[in-house]
């Protein structure tokens, strides 16, 4: 038996790993989340390290674009040029020719734009709790086809942001800080961090969709950033979630970390659309 416990209030896809996303008013979803979703990397150049805002001091100014297909990605189909929107309204294709000479400068060291993994994957990860500067490789759970860190799928619900806003009234708690694919708007009467109680269970969006919850969302320094979209520097995020929401993690050995929203694996494919119901077994 599934209970409907809301609707997508949006949907975000992100052309390029720790750019801002494309809002999109319908996705196809595949066996590795939203098509195109992170297909596209910055690459460090001499490290050959995946380019992160995980590591802020390193790829934070990424976080100050967004980036959009200049096409609608088809399945099993080369993916199409990518658009960089920069702070000051240019925008760059990424394949004029020129965007990693822009990137390159923009980040003070030679990086290329890649939808091609390198053989070894190694991206790094800040760790936001330690009081001292303490850095983890979190290459090997990145899921395969694409950029992602981990999961095919990152949710968070208006209900958590209600929450988190209501616990801390002086901090802008944007859904955009936490870099979801959906934004799930929760039923009437559903209040507080609801996503908690869907990890182990199925959720189901539209007739077709379906994927398996498997843990709560870490979070790591990036909603801490300044971000595209006018989203102010605030430390003060993490630490809100880290004192009301602090939650075991079964992918990183049930460690406790503060996290908001979950991540799911695809066990069913097709369409979803904003607006289109979401319930779960």
């Amino acid at each position: 038996m599934a209970d409907i416990i809301g609707t997508i209030q949006s949907i975000r896809r992100y052309a390029i790993k720790s750019m801002g996303p494309q809002e999109i008013d319908r996705a196809v979803i595949g066996a590795h989340g939203i098509l195109g979703d992170r297909g596209y990397a910055v690459i460090d150049g001499k490290t050959n390290k995946v380019g992160s805002a995980k590591m802020p001091k390193k790829w934070g100014a990424l976080l100050g674009l967004s980036s959009a297909y200049t096409a609608e990605p088809e399945d099993g189909q080369p993916l199409p040029a990518a658009q960089i929107n920069w702070p000051d309204g240019s925008s760059t294709a990424s394949d004029a020719g020129d965007a990693d000479d822009l990137l390159s400068e923009l980040l003070g060291r030679p990086v290329r734009l890649t939808t091609t993994k390198p053989e070894e994957i190694s991206l790094e990860r800040m760790d936001p709790l330690a009081a001292e500067e303490i850095i983890a490789d979190i290459g090997e759970i990145m899921m395969e086809g694409r950029f992602s860190d981990y999961a095919a799928m990152h949710m968070l619900t208006d209900a958590s942001i209600a929450e988190l806003s209501r616990l801390s009234p002086g901090i802008d708690f944007n859904p955009g800080r936490f870099r979801p694919n959906l934004v799930i708007e929760a039923a009437e009467g559903l209040s507080g961090f609801v996503e908690n109680d869907w990890v182990g269970k199925t959720v189901c969006i539209g007739d077709d969709v379906r994927m398996r919850i498997s843990d709560p969302t870490p979070r790591c320094l990036i909603p801490t950033q300044a971000q595209h979209g006018g989203i102010a520097k605030d430390m003060k995020v993490v630490s809100t979630i880290l004192e009301h929401n602090k939650l075991q993690v079964p992918v990183l050995e049930n460690e406790e970390l503060p996290c908001v929203g979950v991540y799911g694996f695809i066990t069913g494919t097709g369409a979803i659309r904003k607006g289109a119901p979401v319930r779960v077994e």
